[in-house]
């Protein structure tokens, strides 16, 4: 009976620095996280299907473990889509990974203001992607990041 506490403090002793690194805990910098392209699907009367394309850059010396994502993208004061994935997937340290993620949205209710925002094609649009990213393993914690850019939609239109 004596081995068993010898057992479970030795135990304890090997996880503690285990919990202390970025792999279990989910400490992380903040990666950065673009919306590379919006891909249209489908478009019906009162449902759109799109593809959004994300691109993960990790500045960590370890391996981003990233377990949950939620993103909200906005054009103007217009919301385009919103949502969460519970996929996991790794970006390498000091590395890119891609990530896309299906989104179906009604832009009916937004078409007045949409085509306003489209009369001139040569102005930019300003769009807005708030996303948070869950990191770690067994205790991770949520990465929240903001990107504004803009957009000129004659570069998107085809000829």
């Amino acid at each position: 009976m004596t081995r068993l506490p010898a057992l479970a403090a030795l135990i304890l002793a090997l996880c503690l620095p285990a919990c202390s690194t970025a792999w279990f805990t989910g400490r992380y910098q903040a990666p950065d996280v673009s919306l590379l392209r919006v891909e249209r699907v489908k478009a019906h009367l009162l449902q759109q299907t799109f593809i959004l394309h994300f691109r993960i850059d990790n500045p960590n010396d370890s391996t981003l473990p990233v377990r949950g994502f939620r993103y909200h993208v906005t054009l103007e004061d217009i919301t385009l889509a919103e949502g969460k994935a519970k996929d996991w997937f790794n970006v390498p340290a000091h590395g890119t990974s891609f990530y896309s993620i299906e989104v179906r949205t009604n832009l009916w209710q937004h078409l007045k203001p949409l085509r306003a925002l489209l009369r001139d094609p040569e102005r930019p649009l300003h769009y807005t992607l708030k996303a948070e990213l869950k990191t770690g393993i067994f205790f991770g914690h949520w990465i929240t990041l903001e990107r504004s850019d803009a957009i000129i939609p004659a570069q998107f239109i085809p000829e």
